[in-house]
């Protein structure tokens, strides 16, 4: 089984410093038919303009992954910690027992471009921490990438559920094929360009929920970049 999300249908949220679509129920946008697939709860695709970002806000018992396609996003939290997510880069935050942070583009002419996932952890009540890492042009070109993971195998960020994150920048003409255990699912969202999945065609921003399936095929139309998500059954 697969079904579509096709760009055009997500929500959106449209301020003057936020252009964010959101692939699943969020905030103000409410739809009953999307409101998360097994433990993925939110995928959000944001463009943050220059010398703007989200003040301070809280959250709790939630796995939040952030990765930047362009720019640079800064990020204070109520821990202490302070950094900066480039482009390229991968961020795990625990929301766990509760935390607040903000995020901000210090940019002064450049949007940022990311997507944040949020994830339903295996349990409720976790310390609150981050994890972050730089993953390669290099590795992701033509490759599956794992990125997280919750064993955190192959130097991959460990995230807490069942869930395997991979990365890829698949170029023109280019295959890859990627095996589904029994039981669980599947979540491709393309960030740039053009594949074909299974022979389903996905643009920019379209997503595809698999379920029932052994194996997952991606043919690049064009070069591309997006993201797999191997998902457990939520139980």
């Amino acid at each position: 089984m697969m079904n579509l999300r096709r760009s055009n249908e997500r929500g959106q949220t449209k301020i003057g410093w936020l252009d964010s679509r959101h692939s699943f129920s969020f905030n103000r946008y409410f739809d009953p038919r999307h409101m998360g697939f097994q433990h993925l709860r939110v995928i959000n695709e944001d463009w943050v303009k220059p010398d703007t970002g989200f003040g301070t806000h809280p959250h709790n018992d939630m796995e939040i992954v952030t990765f930047v396609l362009k720019g640079t996003l800064a990020h204070k939290d109520s821990t202490g910690g302070i950094g900066y997510i480039h482009a390229g880069e991968v961020q795990r935050m625990t929301a766990g027992t509760g935390i607040e942070h903000s995020e901000f583009n210090e940019s002064q002419d450049a949007t940022v471009h990311l997507f944040q996932i949020w994830i339903v952890p295996e349990r409720r009540g976790l310390e609150p921490g981050y994890e972050q890492r730089k993953f390669s042009a290099v590795d992701r070109a033509d490759n599956l990438l794992l990125v997280a993971a919750r064993d955190g195998r192959n130097n991959a960020l460990t995230i807490h559920q069942d869930v395997d994150i991979y990365v890829s920048s698949l170029t023109e003409g280019k295959e890859l094929s990627h095996r589904l255990c029994p039981t669980r699912h599947a979540w491709v969202q393309v960030a740039t360009g053009k594949l074909k999945v299974n022979g389903v065609e996905l643009q920019t921003g379209d997503g595809l929920a698999v379920s029932d399936l052994e194996n997952l095929s991606f043919q690049a139309l064009e070069n591309s970049e997006f993201m797999l998500f191997d998902l457990a059954t939520m139980r």
